[in-house]
């Protein structure tokens, strides 16, 4: 099968190949997929990169753990009738060695989720590790219907599923953007209110809107840089759920946080509970069916261009997604 891969960590263009490996078959419980369309994520660039500390468990990895494409074969275990099927795939390349980036992959069958014909491989093909993210973010301490909850970063790739899920949750869901010109984008994605951090007093304005009610809970980008604002705006009980940080060891307001006794819950994609993944696998690919969801595609790349697809990843595409076509 044409597939990319590294055998060391690095800069796309050092450590990246493409070319030809034996194709996978699938284990007991699995299933093999042929891949269409294979999303990218920052993680992925991560675990290329050796960030945060991070070493290979493998001596080679296929990268990239979102994709979609079509069932071609069956493992022990796995009714054949689901030959033929479209499906989105996430946890591909998680503590497994070969992702997507390659015409097959081989995941486990639960990983490998019923894609309606009508939601293209695109959309779905990056979904799994942002998506999933955001699910978690807003539903890991209960329901949201009825509360007030602030998604930040709305119209990144975890805030755009964020707001989605949210609002389908019945929230009242509040979206800040960095510039005001992002506004009616982060209302047409989803929320009922935006604010551009721009525009400074980012607290003020957002209670302004609610009244003067506390927020219910946070879905947090930026966990250094916001969470004094944070502070301002949740009620006692209150929650915040992270899963970035400019700075790989903020400063935390022990006794504020202590004193209004929120809860802070940080989230790293790889390791949620599994009834945890197919609750938010059920409710994305619902959120996609009903366009409540949807990725703005920058651009879509060959196999052969991974390394300049992993450059424009890492420089950040303000207008959208970057997938590879296998």
């Amino acid at each position: 099968m044409r597939a990319a891969w590294y055998d060391r960590q690095g800069p796309a263009r050092e450590v990246l190949q493409v070319g030809e490996l034996p194709d996978p078959w699938p284990g007991e419980g699995e299933v093999r997929v042929r891949v269409s369309v294979s999303g990218i994520h920052v993680g992925d660039l991560g675990k290329r990169q050796g960030w945060w500390g991070s070493t290979m468990m493998f001596p080679r990895v296929v990268p990239h753990g979102d994709g979609a494409g079509m069932i071609d074969a069956v493992g022990l275990g796995v009714d054949p009738s689901r030959i033929g099927e479209r499906v989105w795939i996430y946890l591909a390349q998680s503590y497994r060695p070969f992702g997507t980036a390659a015409e097959y992959t081989v995941v486990p069958a639960r990983h490998a989720v019923t894609l309606p014909a009508g939601v293209p491989y695109e959309q779905a093909a990056g979904l799994g590790i942002p998506g999933i993210t955001a699910h978690r973010a807003i539903f890991a301490d209960g329901p949201v219907a009825g509360q007030r909850v602030v998604v930040t970063g709305a119209l990144g790739a975890v805030g755009r599923a964020a707001l989605a899920v949210a609002r389908r949750g019945d929230a009242i869901v509040i979206a800040t953007v960095r510039k005001a010109d992002q506004i009616a984008d982060a209302l047409a994605a989803g929320a009922h209110h935006a604010v551009d951090t721009a525009g400074g007093d980012v607290a003020a304005r957002i209670l302004e809107y609610t009244g003067g009610e506390p927020i219910d809970r946070v879905a947090e980008l930026a966990f250094d840089v916001n969470v004094a604002t944070d502070l301002e705006i949740l009620r006692t009980g209150g929650v915040i759920a992270t899963y970035a940080t400019g700075a790989a060891e903020p400063r935390i307001p022990y006794w504020p946080l202590g004193f209004k006794n929120i809860t802070v819950r940080f989230l790293s994609n790889d390791d949620f509970p599994e009834q945890a993944n197919e609750t938010a696998a059920t409710e994305l690919t619902a959120a996609l069916v009903g366009g409540d969801l949807r990725y703005p595609i920058a651009a879509r790349l060959p196999l052969a261009d991974i390394a300049r697809a992993h450059e424009l990843v890492e420089q950040g595409s303000a207008s959208g997604r970057i997938v590879l076509d296998i």
